[in-house]
């Protein structure tokens, strides 16, 4: 198998909402999100795409959502658009064992299923540390 154009057997890195609204509103962790933006494959869940678009429009409204989405949609990124048979497992396992919202065990599935680094501020992930690779950006104080 030819593990060079598979996802799934690549190395990349995956945002979380959190990572994604870091680079947005320029947070602490900024620069590594940019960083990885212009040097490795990233990848964005679309409910990474979706957390981003609905807090924005409670906390901003209807036109900052919509200039975020169109953003991050012009992003050197891949958003995955699918959940598979593979990602629903691996995500309902996440969210049966740990205290973590279902969004989370959702993105954390993603990561796992596509041998990704999830690259993150949410301290809810750590429970995670033994079964996906995680790259904490610094966390709000």
């Amino acid at each position: 198998m030819n593990t060079e154009n598979n996802p799934r057997t690549s190395i990349s890195y995956l945002l979380d909402t959190s990572a994604l609204i870091a680079f947005i509103e320029q947070e602490p962790g900024v620069e590594q999100v940019h960083a990885l933006l212009g040097e490795q494959t990233v990848l964005v869940p679309f409910v990474t795409l979706m957390e981003t678009y609905y807090i924005t429009l409670q906390e901003q409204g209807p036109i900052i959502a919509d200039k975020r989405y169109h953003l991050i949609r012009s992003l050197p990124l891949t958003i995955l658009w699918q959940v598979d048979e593979i990602i629903l497992r691996l995500s309902a396992r996440f969210k049966a064992a740990h205290r973590i919202s279902f969004a989370d065990a959702l993105i954390a599935g993603f990561a796992a299923a596509h041998n990704a680094i999830l690259v993150h501020k949410d301290p809810e992930y750590e429970v995670l540390k033994d079964k996906i690779r995680l790259e904490p950006l610094p966390y709000k104080s």
